[in-house]
């Protein structure tokens, strides 16, 4: 993979992620429409846009070993970066024209909404991952940075429950959402336990 196709590739991959925002934009504006509840269907778009590209940003890792591109770890910051400006926009949608800024309603909601609570706790976890997103950052934080970004599995599961819970009635869709979520846990502890066994045969003491 040369730099030259890799930094297509980001091009590409940005692209498509603003996508759904554009045409969310361009509903807006009249050039589709939001249905009979134009905020609920902001709200939704943004926000399982933003759980889509969690969840993608976490298949990069079982992507990158299980076909050997190693390539693609380079698209996981632009994933990240993305996913949090969906949730971010998904949150401030809420809390503008959802509420119309009544703060006192939105800390209501936080603490006694369960759905809501752990969305917000999901945002508050993204906050610093994005902030220390770039390559000085990583520097600098050295192994605590893969400390601190192992947080993505909290926020994704955060994420799924808040979806889960936020659905009224249990269909199809949250389910598909919470399986995809167990297989990206499921081989992410099984290569933890793996790497553990290793240790254990190197140093049996």
């Amino acid at each position: 993979m040369t730099r030259g196709s890799l930094s297509l590739i980001k091009a590409v991959v940005i692209l498509a992620c603003t996508l759904p925002f554009l045409f969310l934009a361009a509903r807006a504006f009249g050039l589709g429409s939001l249905g009979a509840n134009p905020v609920q269907e902001v709200l939704h778009t943004l926000g399982k846009t933003g759980l889509n590209l969690l969840l993608i940003t976490l298949t990069v890792t079982p992507a990158r070993r299980l076909t050997g591109m190693n390539w693609l770890v380079a698209l996981r910051r632009s994933l990240g970066l993305a996913a949090f400006f969906y949730v971010l926009l998904h949150a401030t949608t809420y809390a503008a024209l959802d509420l119309g800024f009544a703060w006192s309603t939105l800390l209501e909601d936080v603490t006694r909404r369960p759905y809501i609570t752990v969305g917000f706790a999901a945002l508050l976890l993204m906050i610093p991952l994005a902030v220390t997103s770039t390559n000085a950052m990583q520097r600098r934080l050295g192994r605590r940075w893969l400390t601190l970004h192992r947080a993505t599995y909290v926020i994704a599961v955060l994420g799924v429950t808040h979806y889960f819970w936020q659905v009224k009635v249990t269909t199809l869709e949250p389910l598909v959402y919470t399986f995809i979520l167990v297989v990206l846990l499921g081989y992410r502890a099984r290569g933890w336990l793996a790497k553990r066994e290793r240790r254990t045969i190197a140093d049996p003491a």
